[in-house]
């Protein structure tokens, strides 16, 4: 399992610069993608990690994010990707724990067997990552803190029907944030981003393409779903000496919310915050 370096790869300890070092989970395309592109504008070294490498490189700012291959449901892989780290940068500063999904899955349509693989990959394989990664962003140099911003979801938050277990496993992701910022405070700080919708490409298929995505973005009260790099530059700034007492939150980015079902249903089909309909 080899790190593809980027162009000028050289001393991959630290940067030329002095650069924090950011490993992202799935973040080879989607909202990982954008949260890699953002570290990258700040210029940092960006590691992405995943299955399969990207269909083009993650690029932003004249700099490359380096794409390593892992299976992360596989403890020997999560193990070897900090053994790589450690030898590659010799620290990391910032572990951003996107890797997660889901398939629309009705409760009764499939079996408790693979309702846990979803909540496997989405809680379980980040309390991996996060416990493998502590060594390193504990030892990191400088006063700062570590920082670990794990990717929730507002299906975490409200009934999730067809994602029954995709949401119990972003609520138990977000409880998991606030009891390790607790323990490993003052070190690490560890901290959530609960997601709305965001307009991947993934989303503007499942919504049937720009007319579709247009349309449900007037659900939202910014009238529109957010874009994968606004959610990066939220991971930024949580992981950012901006936001250095900042622990154990989560930062909800959801454009506004959901308006209430009842709402819709009393103005005859708008949704009572821009006149979209529902």
């Amino acid at each position: 399992m080899s790190g593809t370096p980027g162009p000028g790869a050289g001393d991959r300890r630290a940067g030329p610069d002095g650069s924090r070092v950011v490993l992202v989970t799935g973040g080879t395309r989607g909202v990982g993608a954008g949260i890699a592109r953002a570290f990258l504008r700040t210029g940092a070294d960006v590691v992405v990690c995943a299955r399969r490498p990207p269909d083009e490189p993650v690029t932003a700012a004249g700099r490359t994010a380096r794409f390593h291959s892992a299976d992360l449901r596989e403890s020997a892989a999560v193990q070897e990707v900090f053994a790589w780290l450690a030898v590659e940068y010799g620290r990391l500063d910032v572990l951003v724990n996107n890797a997660g999904g889901t398939p629309h899955r009705p409760l009764d349509a499939a079996d408790a067997a693979r309702h846990a693989r979803v909540l496997e990959l989405n809680l379980l394989v980040p309390l991996a990552v996060s416990l493998a990664a502590r060594p390193l962003l504990r030892a990191r140099p400088g006063p700062a803190a570590g920082a670990i911003v794990m990717i929730g979801s507002v299906s975490g938050t409200r009934p999730s029907p067809g994602t029954a277990a995709y949401g119990a496993a972003k609520a138990g992701l977000e409880n998991l944030a606030r009891t390790m910022a607790v323990e490993w405070a003052p070190h690490i700080r560890v901290n959530t981003l609960v997601l709305g919708m965001v307009g991947t490409p993934a989303a503007r298929a499942h919504y049937g393409g720009d007319a579709g995505l247009a349309a449900v973005g007037r659900t939202v009260p910014t009238g529109r779903l957010a874009e994968p790099d606004e959610i990066g530059e939220a991971a930024v700034f949580l992981a950012s000496d901006q936001a250095a007492y900042v622990t154990g939150a989560g930062l909800l980015v959801h454009g506004g919310g959901e308006a209430p079902a009842f709402l819709a249903a009393a103005r005859g089909g708008t949704n009572g915050t821009n006149g979209g309909t529902t």
